[in-house]
């Protein structure tokens, strides 16, 4: 079916935006010519500002809509988002299904709206506040339901990333399972763009919108506004291309508001973070020589950081020496890719292998690499081993003793080597243990975790909560997730994002860390990353997206990459060195980052004894050399701090 009218596309300072403004979101069957009034343009606009609900297609649709297209030069004029400018020709929403109808709102309760955040939600740096003005689709028979309206041929570029921002929510009818009583029920709402005529479906999104979250709301079908915050790139330019909104399953009514597609400027992202950086990562510092000379020489080098990165290792790698040169020359830390993991080192029920596990150890104690450890449990089910599913099947008994004796045996013989754990890897996707045991046990891991290992740091770890495009991996569910284990006597010691990563936004990453910090107050991880893109130098950005994004938070305290190099990965498009050892854009863009990121100042004592410079957190050594030639040396931290460090070199 034809999607609706089109999008143009007009290029700003910042960014190119495809505006899909709610007030002028109409069924494409609803918009004929134009007209030409300036009476008629004024009494549209007045109209959107004083009329809640507008049906469509429909008599008073059809005069109404006459008016919205001789408002569009209006509209232009008061397009501005700062430095963004952003034009309209012809916009238009179609029914996708059979029974699907359209009906323009305007909220007008401000307490209803959403908030305005900043990240996703935001152009050219300004954020972008909720217009009120919404799209209502009614009717929906299934999943393939929505909205749905086509783009301009031409307006999308490939090798562009773009950023879907906007505001979706959902409205159900009070009824079992509809959230009354205080329950939540959430709905899934995705955002997708088919590009030639349907032939290729790109992801644009996705959100769990909560259909309501008390009695009084139940009852007028009252729902949350959940923040769209997608992203997609497009290899080659497509001959048609349509955004689609869809999800929800039938008899649950999808409202749309403000959507909008943005390609991102990740330069001026880049200069942004740069500055958040100089803040969050360095510190002052004063170097001091008591009754020296001025013009003695001054030389400072940061040793290491106090934020590490490392990557994850297994038994066949540490064999090759190109990689092992690699890790050991620019990682701080490791993790093992499946050697501590339980299906692992219990395939068989009761034949214990730790071998593998303890040569890995010996491998980083020799290198000096701390460890991750990786995982104590798996939630989902396709990762749990089939002796494990066997004895579940018996009842509750045996797989609890089994729980226990994995906690017994696993921290019982590595306490004290693992300074972190995953506990129960992937609990937003996969209940296999609570299924089967109850909701506390996920708790009850923590707790023997931390009865048995009390000096490590317990974390939960799952994926796609800063990629914006999982309904069931959202930052909220997943703070939804620590609280609960918190509550539930849970010591949870640190918030793992696992990163594996396509086409990344910085505003989406900044979103999900701003949200998981201000509501946990907890160490966050990046605990597996990996950038897939078969392009290298599309890949080199993606990397320095998240990098820069993870660098300059202060929430986030490391970084382990899931492999690095070619063959010897799970993603083979997020190589940064290849088979042969030689490091392709990506990885030269890595070891940038890390030189960019290290200090390694000069200089010379001024009048007063002094040196001043401002230097990355972490450890260093500083040689002062007189002009006689005698040296002094003195290795010191540079920790946090919001006034300056004074390095005393004569105590």
């Amino acid at each position: 079916m034809q999607c609706g009218w089109r999008l143009q596309l007009a290029t700003g300072a910042m960014n190119s935006i495809l505006d899909l403004h709610a007030p002028y979101w109409y069924a494409a069957s609803s918009i004929p010519s134009l007209l030409t009034t300036s009476h008629e343009r004024t009494s549209f606009l007045s109209s959107q500002h004083t009329n809640t609900h507008q049906k469509l297609p429909g008599a008073r649709a059809r005069s109404n809509r006459d008016h919205f297209l001789q408002s569009l030069p209006a509209m232009v004029a008061c397009s501005h988002q700062g430095d963004v400018v952003f034009e309209v020709d012809a916009i238009g929403w179609a029914p996708s299904g059979a029974r699907t109808a359209l009906s323009l709102h305007h909220e007008l309760d401000p307490a209803r709206l959403p908030a305005a955040n900043k990240g996703a939600a935001t152009v050219g740096g300004h954020e972008r506040t909720p217009s009120g003005r919404y799209v209502l689709a009614t009717g929906l028979a299934d999943e393939e339901d929505g909205l749905c309206q086509a783009i301009t041929p031409g307006a999308l570029k490939p090798r562009v990333t773009y950023r879907v921002a906007g505001w979706i929510s959902v409205s159900v009818a009070a009824a079992p399972g509809a959230g009354v009583g205080g329950t939540t029920t959430y709905h899934p709402v995705h955002v997708s763009i088919r590009v030639d005529d349907g032939r290729c479906v790109i992801d644009g999104g996705a959100v769990a919108c909560s259909a309501t979250a008390s009695e009084s709301e139940a009852a007028g079908g009252g729902s949350r506004w959940a923040e769209i915050k997608g992203a997609f790139r497009l290899k080659e330019s497509p001959r048609s291309a349509s955004v689609h909104v869809h999800g929800a399953p039938a008899g649950v009514d999808v409202k749309v508001m403000d959507l909008r597609i943005i390609a991102t400027d990740p330069k001026a992202r880049f200069s942004y973070l740069k500055d958040k950086t100089d803040k969050v990562r360095k510190r002052d510092v004063v170097v001091k020589v008591g009754g020296a000379p001025a013009g003695a020489s001054v030389r400072v080098v940061q040793l290491d950081s106090a934020f590490p990165i490392g990557s994850c290792i297994n038994g066949t790698v540490i064999q090759d020496p190109a990689f092992v040169d690699f890790f050991t020359n620019h990682m701080d830390w490791a993790v093992f890719e499946n050697e501590l993991k339980w299906y692992w080192t219990e395939a068989q029920r009761g034949q214990l292998n730790y071998a593998d596990a303890d040569r890995l150890l010996d491998f980083c104690d020799r290198a000096g690499k701390p460890v991750r450890g990786h995982c104590i449990f798996w939630a989902v089910d396709a990762d749990v081993q089939q002796w494990i599913k066997d004895i579940a099947a018996y009842g509750r008994d045996q797989l609890m003793a089994a729980v226990q004796a994995r906690l017994n045996g696993l921290l019982g013989r590595y306490a004290g080597r693992f300074p972190h754990y995953d506990v129960n890897n992937e609990m937003l996707h996969g209940r296999f243990f609570r299924d089967r045991l109850g909701d506390d046990v996920a708790a009850l891991m923590f707790r023997e975790a931390a009865r048995l290992d009390p000096g490590a740091a317990l974390f939960v770890n799952d994926y796609n909560v800063e990629c914006g495009n999982d309904p069931s991996a959202t930052p909220e569910r997943y703070v939804e997730l620590i609280r609960y284990l918190q509550w539930r006597g849970a010591q949870v010691g640190g918030v793992g994002l696992q990163g594996h990563v396509t086409h990344p936004v910085g505003e989406i990453i900044c979103y999900a860390l701003d949200a998981l910090s201000a509501a946990t107050d907890l160490p966050i991880w990046f605990t597996e990353l990996d950038v897939g893109e078969p392009d290298d130098a599309l890949r080199a950005d993606d990397l320095e997206a998240v990098m820069r994004e993870a660098y300059a938070h202060p929430a986030v305290q490391g970084v382990v990459l899931w492999g690095f190099m070619q063959g010897h990965m799970w993603r083979q498009d997020a190589a940064l060195v290849n088979t042969d050892g030689t490091v392709n854009d990506a990885g030269q863009r890595f070891i940038d980052l890390r030189r960019e990121w290290t200090s390694d100042a000069r200089g010379r004592l001024d009048a007063d004894g002094q040196f001043k410079f401002r230097g990355f957190h972490g450890n260093y050594v500083a040689q002062v050399t007189m002009p006689t030639g005698t040296k002094m040396l003195k290795a010191f931290t540079v920790d946090k701090g919001d006034t300056p460090l004074v390095l005393d070199m004569d105590n």
